[in-house]
């Protein structure tokens, strides 16, 4: 008996597993060949009798892929997920399937070639808001309580990112719009300042600093951060 999970020569073509619920007619569409071209790759093959785990060549029918300006081919190795490749160049999971719009993320195979799109620079915000990176638990509604700003003004500065699907390491942009009370100022955080330089810098104290501030943390100020700062009596 022929054992249906021997690798079959595929030089030139991925090799794919065969999933509950595939045909080969099904197999073709998804990949952009013929079925043709599928049973010219799988000599032997019985089209009707596929296994489950039965491992079959997939032919490279489609030259690399064109990637819009801005972005780069990527070539898929053993473990890849659009997941880790997001995570990778400091993109989101959407950013990617909008750049591969005909690939299946559920079903990447080793050495096909898709486009990942650059990582939003630093400074890509508009004017009025801060560039920020998502860190795991953060939602909008935990950034507006700790920026000082509300849901609202965070989706309308990230009309494209879902709020529902926010991705460790993905860029978005925080609004600055502040008002600090009487008093006091506002004050946007540069590299390397701490709550303890500003004091000394503006002649205040730390305590006087988070008493204006009571929603920010001071481990981990972030660039672009808009503050409140006492005013010198």
């Amino acid at each position: 008996m022929t054992d249906f999970r021997q690798i079959p020569p595929c030089p030139e073509g991925n090799l794919y597993t065969i999933r509950p619920g595939d045909t080969l007619f099904a197999i073709a569409q998804r990949f952009g060949i013929s079925v043709d071209d599928l049973i010219e790759a799988n000599p032997g093959i019985d089209p009707n009798n596929l296994q489950v785990g039965q491992i079959i060549c997939i032919p490279l029918a489609v030259p690399p892929p064109v990637c819009p300006p801005g972005s780069t081919i990527y070539t898929i190795r053993a473990g890849d997920t659009f997941f880790s490749i997001a995570r990778r160049f400091g993109i989101s999971v959407e950013d990617l399937i909008r750049a591969n719009p005909g690939i299946d993320p559920e079903a990447l195979l080793i050495g096909q070639q898709i486009c990942v799109p650059a990582a939003p620079p630093p400074g890509v915000c508009p004017r009025g808001t801060f560039a920020y990176t998502i860190q795991a638990g953060d939602t909008f509604f935990r950034l507006a309580q700790r920026f000082g700003t509300t849901v609202e003004a965070i989706q309308e500065a990230n009309p494209f990112v879902d709020p529902l699907n926010l991705q460790v390491g993905q860029l978005i942009c925080i609004p600055t719009g502040r008002r600090c009370p009487a008093g006091s100022f506002p004050y946007v955080i540069q590299p390397g300042d701490t709550f303890f330089s500003l004091a000394r810098r503006f002649n205040t104290t730390v305590a006087s600093i988070q008493s204006l501030n009571p929603n920010v943390d001071p481990n981990n100020l972030q660039i672009g951060q808009v503050i409140c700062i006492p005013r010198e009596v």
